[in-house]
C-alpha cells in the first residue's frame, strides 16, 4: 500500500501574518491603477476575509459565493469588454479572496506564488516611478515572506528578525540588478512590440473623436498631466496657448463627431503669418491616435499623419510616453476657398431640432443681409449677447431633446461644451459655415524644469467659422463670458483647500519634474535612443551584431559578478554559527585566530588564559557546543545568538 503523501505543516501566526502582509504589499499598487470605488471595496474585501479567515477556512459554499459576486462586481464597473483594466481587476479580486483558503504551508506559498502577478500586471497600467517602487517593495516582501515559510519547513527554532530577513532579501535583489541593467540598456530594442496589447477596456482620460453632454466631467476634473510641452526660444501668451485636437463636423442633435458622413479632400491651403514657435511635446499615454498641437503646426512631425483639417493623428496608438518635434505659427489665411463638399459638411444641421436656435438665426441672417461684412457681424452680435446674459458654471442639468434651445434661451447657463455646440449650431443656421475644435488652452509653467505643463483639465472646446477672405477664423465663445459671470470652475474647487496646503505647491512642481525625467530616462528609451546612446559610447552605429556581442560581454561580467557575491554569500547561512565565526574573527586581531584542529571548548580555554577579560567565552562555547552537536540540550537558541552577537573581546 502506497505510502500517504505528508501533509503540509500548519502555518503559525507569523508565518501567516508575513504571508498576508506581503500578499498585501503586493496586491497595494495594483489597486491604485483600478477605479477608487472598486479599489476600496476590493481592500476592503481582502481586510475583512483575512479577519475571518485567521483562525480557520471559511465555508465552501460562502467562497464560491464570495467569488461569483466579485466577478460580477468587476464586469460590472469595466463592462462587458475584457481588456486589460477588467484582467487586471479580475487578478486584483481573486487575490484578495485568496485568503479564504490560507491554512498550510502549501496554501502559503499558493498565495504568495499568485500575489507576485499582482506588480506585474500594474506595469500594463502604469510604469511609473511611484508604481515601480511598490512593486519593488511587494515583490521584495513576498520573498521575505517564502524565506519565513521556508524556515517554518526546516523546523529550525532560530528564526532570523524581520530585519534580517529584509536585509537578506534586498542583497539577493541587488546581486541581479546589474544583470538586469545590462538588459534593460543593451538589448536590442525594435520600434514596435513583437506581440499586441489589447486596448484598455476602460478609456483613459483624454480627448476623443467625439462630444456628447456629459462627457467631459470626468476630464474637467482630471488634474493629471496630460501634456508637456518644452519650447526653443519665445513662449507665446498663455491666451494664445490652444492646443488644437479632434475638429468636429457631425451633428445628430445630441453629439458631435468627427467627419463621417464625407470624405474631405486633401489637407487645406494654409499660410502661416504669425510668429513661429519651435517646441517638443511630451504626451501621456491615452490608448488612442489623436495627436494635440499648437495652432498651427508647420510640418507633420514624423510618425504623423495631417487631416483635411489639419488634424493630426499618429500612425501607433499613443499606449506610452512619446516625444514629438514641432513648430507652429498662427495662420494668416486657412483653407480661403472653400470646396463645396467641406461647404456642404459644415452648414449640415439635423432636421426636427432646436426651432427657437433656427428662427433666431434667421431673423439675424435678414437683418444683416449677405455678405463677408455681414457674416462678421453675425458671429460678433452672437459674442455680445454671450458677453451680456450668459454665464460659465459646471453645475448644469442634463439636456433635453432641443439641448441648445434650452442653453440659448432659458438656463444661459454652462461650460465649453454648451457654449462652443450651441455658437456652431447658431452659425450653421444662419447659413455660416462652423464647426466644433477641441483640444487643449492655456497650461502652467513649472519654474523646476522650465517646461509647461497641460492638464487633462485645461481640455476645452471653441469654435471656427469660415469668413470669405480669410477662411477658418477661431472664435472661443467661452471666453466672450464677462468675468462677473463666472460662478465655479474646477480651478475655483481646487482653490478651496486649507491653506496650509498651498505651501506644499513648489513640491508638486518638483515631484512632476521628476516624474518627467523618469519618463525621458526610462519610459522614453525607445530604440532610437539606445542607438543614440551607443553611438556615443562607441563612436559608430553597432548595428544588431555588435549590440549583441556587446551585451553578452557586459551580461557575461554581471554574470561573474553574481556567482561571486552568491558564492561569497553562502559561506554561512545559520545566523547561530555565523555568530560563532564572527566571534572568533574579533579575537584574531589579538593573534587568538581558532586553529583549524581545536575544537570550541580548547579555543576557548586558551583565550580565557591569554585574556583575563574573557573569562565568560568558555561557558560560551559550551552553550554553543550543546546547541551544535547536542540539540537536545541547547537551550534557548535566541539567547544563544544574542549573547554571541554582544561578546566582545
Amino acid at each position: 500500500m502506497a505510502e500517504a503523501a505528508p501533509r503540509s505543516p500548519v502555518l503559525v501566526p507569523s508565518a501567516r501574518a508575513w504571508t498576508l502582509a506581503a500578499a498585501a504589499g503586493c496586491l497595494l499598487p495594483l489597486l491604485l491603477q483600478l477605479p477608487g470605488a472598486l479599489a476600496t471595496g476590493l481592500a476592503a474585501v481582502a481586510a475583512v476575509v483575512s479577519a475571518l479567515s485567521w483562525r480557520r477556512r471559511l465555508p465552501r459554499a460562502l467562497r464560491l459565493l464570495l467569488s461569483l459576486a466579485l466577478v460580477a462586481l468587476v464586469f460590472a464597473q469595466s463592462g462587458p469588454g475584457l481588456g486589460r483594466d477588467t484582467g487586471c481587476a479580475l487578478l486584483a479580486a481573486m487575490l484578495a479572496i485568496k485568503p479564504m483558503e490560507l491554512a498550510t504551508l502549501r496554501d502559503g506559498r499558493s498565495l504568495l506564488g499568485f500575489a507576485r502577478f499582482a506588480p506585474f500586471a500594474t506595469f500594463l497600467l502604469d510604469q511609473g516611478p511611484i508604481s515601480l517602487a511598490l512593486g519593488l517593495a511587494g515583490a521584495l516582501a513576498a520573498l521575505a515572506a517564502m524565506l519565513r515559510l521556508a524556515e517554518l519547513e526546516s523546523g529550525d527554532d532560530a528564526v532570523l528578525p524581520p530585519r534580517d530577513r529584509l536585509r537578506g532579501v534586498t542583497a539577493m535583489a541587488a546581486i541581479g540588478l546589474p544583470l538586469a541593467m545590462a538588459a534593460f540598456w543593451l538589448v536590442p530594442r525594435i520600434a514596435t512590440p513583437l506581440w499586441g496589447v489589447p486596448q484598455r477596456s476602460v478609456g483613459v482620460t483624454g480627448l476623443s473623436d467625439s462630444m456628447r453632454p456629459g462627457d467631459w466631467f470626468d476630464m474637467l476634473a482630471d488634474d493629471s498631466p496630460a501634456l508637456r510641452v518644452s519650447f526653443d526660444g519665445p513662449v507665446p501668451p498663455t491666451s494664445e496657448m490652444y492646443w488644437r485636437g479632434p475638429v468636429l463636423w457631425d451633428f445628430d442633435g445630441r453629439e458631435w463627431t468627427t467627419a463621417r458622413g464625407f470624405r474631405p479632400p486633401a489637407p487645406a491651403a494654409v499660410v502661416h503669418g504669425g510668429r513661429r514657435y519651435s517646441y517638443e511635446l511630451e504626451v501621456e499615454p491615452t490608448d488612442g491616435r489623436l495627436l494635440v498641437a499648437l495652432e498651427l503646426p508647420v510640418d507633420v512631425p514624423d510618425g504623423a499623419q495631417r487631416g483635411h483639417d489639419h488634424t493630426l493623428a499618429t500612425r501607433q496608438p499613443l499606449s506610452s510616453v512619446t516625444r514629438w518635434r514641432m513648430a507652429s505659427a498662427a495662420p494668416a489665411s486657412f483653407e480661403p476657398e472653400l470646396p463645396p463638399a467641406v461647404r456642404a459638411a459644415a452648414l449640415r444641421l439635423p432636421d426636427g431640432f432646436n426651432p427657437r436656435t433656427l428662427a433666431l438665426a434667421a431673423q439675424w441672417r435678414a437683418q444683416a443681409g449677405h455678405g463677408a461684412a455681414a457674416d462678421a457681424a453675425i458671429a460678433n452680435r452672437a459674442l455680445s449677447w454671450i458677453r451680456a446674459e450668459f454665464g460659465y458654471t459646471l453645475s448644469t442639468p442634463p439636456p433635453g431633446r432641443h439641448g441648445v434651445d434650452e442653453f440659448l434661451f432659458d438656463q444661459k447657463l454652462g461650460f465649453c461644451e454648451h457654449f462652443s455646440s450651441s455658437f456652431v449650431v447658431l452659425m450653421r443656421a444662419a447659413g455660416i459655415p462652423a464647426r466644433v475644435v477641441t483640444g487643449y488652452v492655456g497650461g502652467y509653467r513649472n519654474p523646476v524644469g522650465d517646461y509647461w505643463i497641460v492638464r487633462n483639465s485645461d481640455a476645452h472646446a471653441w469654435a471656427e467659422v469660415w469668413l470669405p477672405g480669410r477662411g477658418w477664423v477661431r472664435v472661443d465663445p467661452t471666453a466672450a463670458v464677462a468675468p462677473e459671470r463666472i460662478y465655479d470652475t474646477i480651478a475655483d474647487r481646487a482653490m478651496r483647500v486649507p491653506a496650509g496646503l498651498r505651501a506644499l505647491a513648489p513640491m508638486f512642481g518638483v515631484g512632476d519634474w521628476m516624474r518627467r525625467g523618469w519618463n525621458d530616462l526610462v519610459l522614453g528609451f525607445d530604440a532610437g535612443r539606445q542607438q543614440r546612446l551607443l553611438r556615443a559610447l562607441a563612436g559608430r552605429d553597432l548595428g544588431a551584431g555588435g549590440m549583441v556581442l556587446l551585451f553578452a560581454l557586459v551580461a557575461g561580467l554581471a554574470l561573474a559578478a553574481m556567482l561571486w557575491l552568491v558564492a561569497r554569500g553562502e559561506r554561512e547561512r545559520d545566523p547561530v554559527l555565523r555568530a560563532w565565526h564572527r566571534v572568533g574573527a574579533r579575537y584574531a586581531r589579538f593573534g587568538l585566530v581558532p586553529l583549524p584542529h581545536e575544537t570550541a571548548a580548547a579555543w576557548a580555554a586558551r583565550v580565557a588564559a591569554a585574556r583575563p577579560r574573557a573569562r565568560d567565552l568558555p561557558a560560551l562555547s559550551a552553550r554553543f557546543s550543546d546547541w551544535r552537536y547536542a540539540p537536545g540540550h541547547a537551550g534557548d537558541a535566541r539567547a544563544l545568538l544574542r549573547d554571541l552577537r554582544a561578546h566582545r573581546p
